[in-house]
């Protein structure tokens, strides 16, 4: 992996991928105590940054390959977001989700023509399971983070990160990013270090299921004693991929894990103060910005806001618990 690529997946984005802005508040400056910029990847096409890993990697794929179809696993973001760039290259589509998925990301990766297949996570091997399928009927695998493609992808929003901090004067802070398997935050790191080596990514996970945190502790992959118990479906996952962990253990800072509580309450400030909808997962970095501030470094910090997927019903909850936005 090398900026090269992540430029390269820029280019064929060019046109397809929205760029998302940084938004502000000065209520959220108070809360955490220092300046929070908010980079809102939930405003993205099938609202999540798996979009830009999605068509940067069928984009790169040789037509005839693509055209034989493609297979994903995914708890819904990088579902929907395979999912969209492949109905766009008019190819087929297969994505193995989790049974306990948000019944929206499982809904939306059906309404954009994917076939779904539905496993137990607690129980089965997804791994082996979307292997079993892509030999099976010929389609090309296309993993949510360990891939060379969706990484790039991913990628692209650290030199949108890196052009906006120059645009606002930024040159120091945290980049904190909402993290599962490291696909998002080794890519950012990537492209912050050529761009911007002043900003700093930070994986940020809930509490219990923060394997990137422990294994940027160690030095080696640590793996999830559970893959269930979280609301941050989205971000549980077994272990960092062995692509993304060297790109992280050499380019981030330490990780922070935050409770599920405080991700309830993100959500209720974002929404209340940036007028966004985010995902339990999604707003784990958020999160951490703003109540744990003594986790994050510098008087700047800059937050991923990484999908916005989220069951109406525990939106709700969240915003009825946490409405005075604090």
């Amino acid at each position: 992996m090398n900026i090269e690529m992540i430029e390269a997946a820029a280019i064929r984005l060019a046109g397809k991928v929205r760029r998302t802005p940084l938004l502000s508040s000065p209520f959220l400056d108070q809360i955490a105590g220092r300046r929070v910029f908010v980079k809102p990847e939930c405003l993205q096409h099938t609202g999540s940054f798996k979009f830009r890993g999605g068509w940067s990697a069928l984009s790169a794929l040789d037509p005839d390959t693509r055209a034989r179809g493609v297979i994903a696993y995914s708890s819904g973001n990088h579902a929907q977001g395979v999912a969209h760039a492949a109905r766009e290259h008019g190819v087929p589509a297969v994505i193995v989700m989790p049974s306990d998925a948000p019944a929206l990301k499982i809904a939306n990766t059906r309404a954009l023509g994917a076939e779904v297949i539905l496993y137990d996570r607690a129980l089965e091997d997804r791994d082996a399971i979307g292997a079993a399928l892509a030999e099976e009927r010929g389609l090309v695998l296309v993993k949510p983070y360990d891939d060379p493609q969706v990484i790039a992808g991913q990628g692209t929003a650290g030199l949108e990160i890196a052009a906006q901090a120059t645009e606002l004067g930024v040159t120091t802070a945290d980049v904190l990013v909402c993290c599962g398997g490291g696909g998002l935050t080794s890519g950012i790191a990537l492209a912050l270090a050529d761009r911007a080596p002043g900003l700093r990514a930070r994986p940020v996970e809930p509490e219990g299921f923060d394997d990137v945190a422990r294994s940027l502790a160690s030095g080696r992959i640590e793996r999830n004693a559970r893959l269930s118990g979280s609301i941050c479906d989205a971000i549980v996952t077994p272990a960092p991929g062995t692509l993304t962990f060297p790109i992280m253990h050499a380019r981030c800072g330490p990780g922070i894990a935050v409770p599920d509580e405080d991700c309830l309450r993100a959500m209720a400030a974002a929404f209340l103060r940036l007028k966004i909808v985010l995902e339990p997962g999604g707003a784990v970095a958020l999160a951490a910005a703003l109540y744990h501030p003594d986790a994050v470094t510098g008087d700047t910090v800059i937050a991923v806001a990484s999908g916005g997927n989220v069951d109406p019903a525990l939106f709700a909850a969240a915003v009825e618990k946490y409405g005075d936005g604090t």
